[in-house]
């Protein structure tokens, strides 16, 4: 007697094969991308040490970047013309022909074994929060700028005010540490100076937004993240710069008037948007003809009583003098470095003590 097989049968079988192959083939990608990962991770971990170095020799240019820049016809100042600056430098300079943007990274042999890109910025062309908290004008005039309410601007002035003071006295208005110790989660005011800028955030009252202004150039995504047991963010005034831009820690404690940007002029009681902007792109302003920092015909000041060559009234150029300079002792140095597809990126923090000593604050990497 003959049968036959029945057609769902093989059609289940057939189903069941096809699920072995997707399930193999998930398991096979999956593998596949973890031997990626690992192989990545691998190269990585045998480049760590090449890229250290590498960081250390990237610290050691830029000093020497630095020291180089102190000597010749222009060491008299610093502005953003010069080659450190990321400006072209002068003709004969001896650093004319150094590549800032891909700076070669050579092997024992001679041979490229990576690129290194250097940035350096000096600190001294913003205000240090430091020598300036104890000002009330420069304060209030930089919370002004900033788009923060006067009558918070009050408040926040006296409690950072109060954050810095050694013996933790409150100014009017402004928290003490018993505030923050009953908070939710409590912390000790720092009675002390301010060693990185975002102690600032911990000070009451100052938001994210307050310290990176409204656009968060440089906030990270964490702290862009709307926080549902406090107020909506639409809540808030837009703030068209933030406290980042305007202070910074570490400074010679002057403002460099060759570097510092219109808004940190404008933090000066007496300068307005007119006097910042003539300062820099005026007739016999900074930025020279072309009115643009940072290019050949830069015409940069050499004492900050030269000032007066933009029509600064002369009791006003007495004014700034205490808080200006020309030259910039401070720098921020980032360092992004490519190593045969491996990256990392170093930041130092250097000081110049004089034409042959640049000082490593400190290094570390992203």
């Amino acid at each position: 007697m003959r049968t036959t097989p029945r057609k769902a049968n093989s059609g289940i079988a057939l189903i069941i094969v096809m699920i072995v192959i997707v399930v193999l083939g998930i398991l096979a990608g999956g593998f596949a991308y973890t031997m990626k990962v690992e192989t990545t991770l691998a190269r990585h971990a045998s480049f760590s040490s090449d890229l250290d170095w590498s960081g250390r020799a990237g610290v050691e240019v830029a000093k020497w970047i630095l020291a180089t820049s102190t000597t010749g016809p222009n060491s008299q100042f610093d502005s953003l013309k010069q080659k450190w600056a990321g400006g072209p430098g002068e003709t004969n300079d001896a650093l004319a022909e150094i590549d800032l943007k891909n700076y070669p990274l050579l092997a024992p042999d001679n041979s490229i074994m990576g690129t290194m890109s250097i940035e350096i910025k000096d600190m001294d062309r913003k205000f240090n929060i430091n020598r300036v908290a104890a000002d009330d004008a420069i304060l209030n005039q930089a919370m002004t700028i900033i788009g923060i309410d006067a009558a918070q601007a009050s408040s926040i002035r006296s409690s950072i005010q109060s954050w810095c003071d050694p013996r933790g006295r409150s100014t009017m208005g402004g928290a003490t540490s018993d505030y923050y110790e009953g908070l939710p989660i409590p912390y000790y005011a720092k009675q002390g100076p301010i060693d990185d800028l975002t102690e600032l955030m911990l000070v009451k009252d100052v938001t994210p937004a307050m310290y990176w202004g409204s656009g968060g150039g440089g906030m990270p995504a964490v702290m862009n993240r709307p926080n549902p047991a406090r107020k909506s963010m639409f809540d808030e005034p837009t703030y068209a710069v933030g406290m980042v831009d305007l202070f910074t820690p570490i400074s010679s404690k002057l403002v460099n008037i060759n570097t510092a940007s219109a808004t940190v002029l404008q933090v000066f009681p007496f300068i307005d948007e007119h006097w910042a902007q003539a300062i820099i792109s005026g007739p016999g302003g900074r930025a020279g003809p072309d009115s643009s920092d940072g290019t050949a015909d830069d015409m940069p000041f050499r004492s900050v009583a030269e000032l007066q060559r933009v029509g600064l009234p002369a009791e006003v150029v007495q004014q700034m003098t205490p808080y200006c300079t020309v030259r910039s002792l401070c720098f921020e140095v980032h360092l992004n470095i490519d190593m045969r597809g491996t990256r990392r990126e170093y930041v130092a923090y250097l000081r110049r003590n004089g034409p042959k000593d640049i000082q490593t604050l400190n290094l570390h990497w992203k």
